[in-house]
Protein backbone atom coordinates (compact mmCIF):
# COMPACT_ATOMS: atom_id res chain seq x y z
CA UNK A 1 0.00 0.00 0.00
CA UNK A 2 2.76 2.67 0.66
CA UNK A 3 4.85 1.70 -2.32
CA UNK A 4 1.52 2.04 -4.04
CA UNK A 5 0.69 5.34 -2.69
CA UNK A 6 4.63 6.31 -3.06
CA UNK A 7 4.59 5.62 -6.78
CA UNK A 8 1.38 7.57 -6.91
CA UNK A 9 2.88 10.35 -5.46
CA UNK A 10 5.81 10.42 -7.38
CA UNK A 11 3.81 10.23 -11.10
CA UNK A 12 1.46 13.41 -9.71
CA UNK A 13 4.58 15.59 -8.86
CA UNK A 14 6.60 14.47 -12.23
CA UNK A 15 3.51 15.52 -13.88
CA UNK A 16 2.96 18.49 -12.69
CA UNK A 17 6.88 19.67 -12.98
CA UNK A 18 6.66 18.72 -16.14
CA UNK A 19 3.31 20.92 -17.50
CA UNK A 20 4.82 23.70 -16.04
CA UNK A 21 7.54 25.22 -17.76
CA UNK A 22 10.02 27.88 -16.75
CA UNK A 23 8.97 31.32 -16.72
CA UNK A 24 10.31 33.59 -18.99
CA UNK A 25 9.51 37.10 -18.91
CA UNK A 26 10.32 39.94 -21.12
CA UNK A 27 9.40 42.63 -18.64
CA UNK A 28 9.45 42.28 -14.38
CA UNK A 29 9.02 45.29 -12.50
CA UNK A 30 7.77 46.83 -9.28
CA UNK A 31 7.97 50.18 -8.16
CA UNK A 32 6.18 52.51 -6.26
CA UNK A 33 3.37 52.48 -9.19
CA UNK A 34 2.99 48.93 -8.87
CA UNK A 35 3.92 45.88 -10.29
CA UNK A 36 4.33 44.98 -14.02
CA UNK A 37 5.20 41.50 -15.19
CA UNK A 38 4.70 40.61 -19.27
CA UNK A 39 5.81 36.86 -20.72
CA UNK A 40 7.85 36.27 -23.69
CA UNK A 41 5.59 36.15 -26.82
CA UNK A 42 5.03 32.80 -27.96
CA UNK A 43 4.09 31.89 -31.87
CA UNK A 44 0.21 30.50 -31.87
CA UNK A 45 -1.09 30.89 -35.10
CA UNK A 46 1.30 30.75 -38.73
CA UNK A 47 -0.23 30.68 -42.23
CA UNK A 48 2.40 31.25 -44.98
CA UNK A 49 0.82 31.17 -48.80
CA UNK A 50 1.50 32.96 -52.22
CA UNK A 51 3.97 35.76 -50.66
CA UNK A 52 1.45 36.33 -47.96
CA UNK A 53 1.95 35.74 -44.21
CA UNK A 54 0.32 36.08 -41.07
CA UNK A 55 1.62 35.48 -37.34
CA UNK A 56 -0.08 35.56 -34.05
CA UNK A 57 1.97 35.61 -30.93
CA UNK A 58 0.76 35.29 -27.40
CA UNK A 59 1.61 37.08 -24.13
CA UNK A 60 0.49 36.99 -20.54
CA UNK A 61 0.82 40.09 -18.79
CA UNK A 62 0.35 41.04 -14.94
CA UNK A 63 -0.97 44.34 -13.99
CA UNK A 64 -1.28 44.80 -10.62
CA UNK A 65 -2.52 41.76 -9.87
CA UNK A 66 -5.01 42.09 -13.03
CA UNK A 67 -4.03 39.11 -15.60
CA UNK A 68 -4.58 40.03 -19.48
CA UNK A 69 -3.71 37.94 -22.39
CA UNK A 70 -1.60 40.09 -24.77
CA UNK A 71 -2.02 39.39 -29.04
CA UNK A 72 -0.17 40.57 -31.80
CA UNK A 73 -1.06 39.86 -34.92
CA UNK A 74 1.55 40.31 -37.77
CA UNK A 75 0.73 40.33 -41.35
CA UNK A 76 2.86 40.61 -44.37
CA UNK A 77 2.11 40.94 -47.83
CA UNK A 78 2.64 43.27 -51.14
CA UNK A 79 -0.61 42.67 -52.05
CA UNK A 80 -3.89 44.91 -50.39
CA UNK A 81 -4.56 43.72 -46.91
CA UNK A 82 -7.32 44.71 -44.89
CA UNK A 83 -7.32 45.82 -41.84
CA UNK A 84 -8.87 43.76 -38.94
CA UNK A 85 -9.44 46.52 -35.76
CA UNK A 86 -10.45 45.81 -32.00
CA UNK A 87 -12.69 47.99 -30.41
CA UNK A 88 -14.58 47.66 -27.27
CA UNK A 89 -16.94 44.56 -28.70
CA UNK A 90 -14.15 42.54 -29.67
CA UNK A 91 -13.61 39.66 -27.86
CA UNK A 92 -11.21 36.41 -28.43
CA UNK A 93 -13.08 32.62 -27.56
CA UNK A 94 -11.42 29.78 -26.78
CA UNK A 95 -12.76 26.56 -27.16
CA UNK A 96 -10.80 23.66 -25.28
CA UNK A 97 -10.95 19.94 -25.77
CA UNK A 98 -12.86 19.62 -23.21
CA UNK A 99 -15.59 20.91 -24.69
CA UNK A 100 -15.62 24.70 -22.53
CA UNK A 101 -15.44 27.94 -24.19
CA UNK A 102 -13.97 30.72 -22.45
CA UNK A 103 -14.35 34.30 -23.59
CA UNK A 104 -12.07 37.56 -22.97
CA UNK A 105 -12.77 40.51 -23.59
CA UNK A 106 -11.21 43.46 -25.35
CA UNK A 107 -9.47 45.85 -23.25
CA UNK A 108 -11.78 49.82 -24.48
CA UNK A 109 -8.98 50.82 -26.82
CA UNK A 110 -9.62 51.17 -30.36
CA UNK A 111 -6.12 49.82 -32.43
CA UNK A 112 -6.70 49.00 -36.71
CA UNK A 113 -2.47 48.45 -36.36
CA UNK A 114 -0.01 50.05 -38.13
CA UNK A 115 1.45 49.45 -41.39
CA UNK A 116 5.02 49.52 -42.39
CA UNK A 117 6.71 48.87 -45.60
CA UNK A 118 10.26 46.82 -45.19
CA UNK A 119 12.94 47.36 -47.84
CA UNK A 120 11.78 43.65 -49.73
CA UNK A 121 8.76 46.13 -50.75
CA UNK A 122 6.26 44.26 -48.52
CA UNK A 123 3.99 45.60 -46.34
CA UNK A 124 3.35 44.92 -43.12
CA UNK A 125 0.83 45.06 -40.47
CA UNK A 126 1.43 44.98 -37.11
CA UNK A 127 -1.91 44.48 -34.64
CA UNK A 128 -1.95 44.53 -30.88
CA UNK A 129 -4.78 43.77 -28.18
CA UNK A 130 -5.10 43.16 -24.67
CA UNK A 131 -7.98 41.03 -23.29
CA UNK A 132 -8.68 40.18 -19.96
CA UNK A 133 -10.22 36.87 -18.60
CA UNK A 134 -13.39 36.01 -16.89
CA UNK A 135 -13.31 34.73 -13.88
CA UNK A 136 -14.61 31.25 -14.49
CA UNK A 137 -12.35 30.65 -17.41
CA UNK A 138 -8.70 31.07 -15.63
CA UNK A 139 -9.05 27.75 -14.02
CA UNK A 140 -10.15 25.70 -17.17
CA UNK A 141 -7.17 27.18 -19.07
CA UNK A 142 -4.95 25.70 -16.73
CA UNK A 143 -5.54 22.17 -17.06
CA UNK A 144 -7.22 21.57 -21.17
CA UNK A 145 -5.36 22.31 -24.59
CA UNK A 146 -6.86 24.65 -26.53
CA UNK A 147 -8.55 23.31 -29.73
CA UNK A 148 -10.13 26.41 -32.12
CA UNK A 149 -9.45 30.17 -31.78
CA UNK A 150 -12.01 32.80 -32.92
CA UNK A 151 -10.92 36.47 -32.75
CA UNK A 152 -14.57 39.03 -33.25
CA UNK A 153 -12.88 42.11 -34.66
CA UNK A 154 -14.85 45.53 -35.17
CA UNK A 155 -15.77 44.49 -38.76
CA UNK A 156 -14.95 40.66 -38.92
CA UNK A 157 -14.75 37.29 -37.37
CA UNK A 158 -11.80 34.66 -37.73
CA UNK A 159 -11.36 31.60 -36.45
CA UNK A 160 -8.09 29.39 -36.19
CA UNK A 161 -7.78 25.78 -35.19
CA UNK A 162 -4.90 25.28 -32.90
CA UNK A 163 -2.43 22.77 -33.54
CA UNK A 164 -0.78 20.92 -30.94
CA UNK A 165 2.40 21.33 -32.50
CA UNK A 166 4.61 22.84 -35.41
CA UNK A 167 7.75 24.29 -36.94
CA UNK A 168 8.12 27.74 -37.70
CA UNK A 169 9.13 29.11 -40.98
CA UNK A 170 10.04 32.14 -39.34
CA UNK A 171 12.69 30.67 -36.88
CA UNK A 172 12.87 27.17 -36.78
CA UNK A 173 11.59 26.80 -33.61
CA UNK A 174 9.32 24.24 -32.51
CA UNK A 175 5.84 25.10 -31.10
CA UNK A 176 2.92 23.99 -29.05
CA UNK A 177 0.05 25.96 -28.80
CA UNK A 178 -2.19 23.85 -28.09
CA UNK A 179 -0.71 23.65 -24.38
CA UNK A 180 0.24 27.08 -24.35
CA UNK A 181 -1.73 28.17 -21.40
CA UNK A 182 -1.70 24.83 -19.18
CA UNK A 183 2.75 25.37 -19.65
CA UNK A 184 2.69 29.19 -18.81
CA UNK A 185 -0.75 30.72 -17.26
CA UNK A 186 1.39 29.89 -13.70
CA UNK A 187 3.75 32.94 -14.62
CA UNK A 188 1.19 34.73 -13.83
CA UNK A 189 -0.75 33.77 -10.93
CA UNK A 190 -0.56 35.74 -7.64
Amino acid sequence: MIKYLFVTLFTVISFTLSAQKNCEYSTNVTDSLGSYKVTKEYLISEKNFAGTASYIFFSLALTDGVPTLNIQLIQKSKAFMKANCFDKNSKLYLQLNDGSIISLIHKDQENCGTLLRDDKGFDNRVTSGEFYFVKDGFEKLKNSPLSIMRIKYLTDIEDYVVKKEFISELDGKTYEPESYFIKHISCIEN
